[in-house]
């Protein structure tokens, strides 16, 4: 196989074992196996874990918030649902079987004290993460759509680490309620807030 084939062969590998055991406990020989290609060609690619590492967040990072777009523009029916729709899109990730809380979070929690690298695309995600939502949040017609925007992101991260730690999908359900009340507290609008209280059943 090609240097292009083996290196997606091995990061889709990394991804699937790194996400799901934490990457100090996958050593490289374990990942040659599953990936299916020669040890020389693994370091051909990746000439030493820890470039694999960020190669492996960075695309992470990339297909998250790609999905994440993607979800709230096919969803969304205006301006004032797509805040909410990153929480209807964290409630279907938090119901996956697979999942293990924010890949950036655990990464950084392993590593980020001896590595500059994953801490510094640890960061980097999350603040891409904050423009994003930033930018949902400025098409309102909200008081301060910077500071609302911080505290929409505080409720996604608590919402991931709360369903990881807890087991409890539902913690995107009860975030969005939040969600809902600090955009309508801004000025967002009445419809924000009826539909949470109807996604709730309340």
């Amino acid at each position: 196989m090609d240097l292009d084939e083996a290196r997606t062969r091995i990061l889709d590998a990394a991804e699937r074992l790194f996400y799901d055991r934490g990457i100090q406990s996958v050593g490289m020989d374990e990942l040659r196996g599953a990936a299916g290609v020669s040890l020389k060609r693994l370091y051909q690619c990746f000439p030493a874990k820890r470039d694999l590492v960020e190669a492996y967040l960075r695309r992470r990072d990339a297909r998250w918030r790609t999905a994440l777009a993607e979800y709230v523009d096919a969803r969304a029916g205006g301006p004032a649902d797509r805040p909410l729709a990153v929480f209807d899109w964290l409630g279907d990730w938090f119901a996956e079987t697979g999942f293990r809380g924010c890949a950036f979070v655990n990464a950084y929690g392993e590593l980020g004290a001896a590595s500059e690298a994953v801490g510094r695309v640890a960061r980097e995600h999350k603040e891409a993460l904050r423009r994003y939502v930033a930018g949902l949040v400025r098409a309102l017609p909200v008081a301060g759509p910077e500071v609302l925007a911080g505290q929409v992101v505080l409720l996604i991260d608590g919402a991931i680490a709360g369903a990881a730690l807890m087991g409890e999908p539902d913690a995107a359900r009860r975030a969005r309620t939040a969600a809902a009340a600090l955009i309508e507290a801004a000025g967002g609008g009445a419809g924000a807030g009826a539909r949470s209280a109807q996604s709730d059943g309340t």
